[in-house]
């Protein structure tokens, strides 16, 4: 075959079969995607191969206005409707959850939504080599911290840790490196007066002392084995990477594990990085050590955020706020 022949038949394949390419997400790509492009209705019930930089540009929007979308991953799934649906109520206007030309005109889009980031050693340190699913082992160990830098700094900047790899294709996530990550912005501050936990949305809104909603988070409120209260409760108080008790008398039966148990604190801990204690006993506002089964699979009972989203909520409240229970 000569040259000619071969970029023929080449040519011939490419069109038949498509080109063989892999996917690789840039920052630009997302920093310039246009919000127009996500569609508004579903198309299909399956997942796409891989993130849309269209949606991580408003998973990040969305989390700097208050409205989090939960674990930044690129996939337009339920926690996006949902976040959008906070932000129209955020902005007076109706709580649809569709992304319309006026959601899109009022999200700020100021800054790049990806950047870069330095690695510091202070991000290699506190690690854990894995964490054991038996309650068992775990309250053996000592901390229940991070198993990776790449987790760590996954959690610090609120993304899937799946996206901060796929962004980061080469990178080994050491000291010195510099990556690309999400910038979803500063935490919201105020003073929550009154919080909602919404069943039927699977949300936690926190009003001010005006009644204006600050903030609006995807929950896992329960589940149909072990309900949420009901009603109306208040915070007793704040715990800050805290221990968890287990007691299968009193909580749930977990493995083969009789005995009460206290887990050490740590990300990785069953409460994750906060506690909010209510007055309803054993119950209570915490983290998670997966945000991205918010959701997605119930709780024993208690509201369960991501760990960023529920930091933001602690430093917002206090003793005494009011928490309802909704359908």
């Amino acid at each position: 075959m000569n040259r000619n022949e071969f970029v023929a038949a080449l040519t011939i394949s490419t069109l038949i079969c498509g080109p063989a390419m892999s996917f690789e997400l840039l920052p630009e790509t997302i920093n310039t995607a246009s919000l127009d492009s996500i569609p508004t209705t579903e198309t299909s019930s399956a997942r796409p191969d891989n993130p849309d930089p269209a949606t991580v540009q408003l998973q990040v929007l969305l989390d700097r206005a208050g409205a989090s979308p939960g674990v930044i991953d690129g996939y337009f799934g339920e926690n996006v409707s949902k976040a959008i649906a906070g932000f129209e109520a955020m902005n007076g206007l109706p709580s649809d959850g569709k992304l319309d030309p006026e959601v899109i005109a009022r999200l700020n889009n100021n800054a790049p939504v990806v950047q870069s980031y330095n690695i510091t050693a202070a991000d290699t340190t506190g690690l854990v080599q894995s964490i054991p699913a038996d309650y068992g082992e775990k309250a053996r160990m000592d901390h229940l911290g991070y198993t990776s830098v790449a987790e760590k700094l996954s959690e610090r900047f609120h993304m899937d840790i799946d996206l901060i790899t796929t962004l980061n294709p080469q990178a080994s996530f050491a000291a010195g490196e510099t990556i690309s990550v999400t910038m979803p912005g500063p935490p919201k501050t105020g003073k929550v007066k009154r919080i909602e936990a919404n069943r039927r949305t699977a949300h936690l809104y926190a009003y001010g002392e005006d009644g204006t909603l600050l903030a609006v988070y995807p929950a896992t409120i329960g589940s149909s084995e072990t309900p949420a209260p009901s009603g109306k409760h208040k915070v007793k108080g704040v715990a800050r990477m805290p221990t968890y008790v287990y007691n299968p008398k009193i909580n749930f039966k977990q493995g083969d594990n009789r005995k009460i148990l206290t887990i050490p604190s740590g990300p990785n801990g069953p409460v994750g990085t906060v506690w909010i204690d209510l007055s309803k006993p054993t119950y209570g506002i915490h983290g998670t050590s997966e945000p991205a089964l918010i959701d997605k699979v119930g709780s024993h009972g208690c509201v369960r955020l991501a760990n960023w989203d529920v930091e933001e909520l602690a430093a917002m409240v206090e003793p005494g706020v009011s928490v309802e229970f909704v359908e």
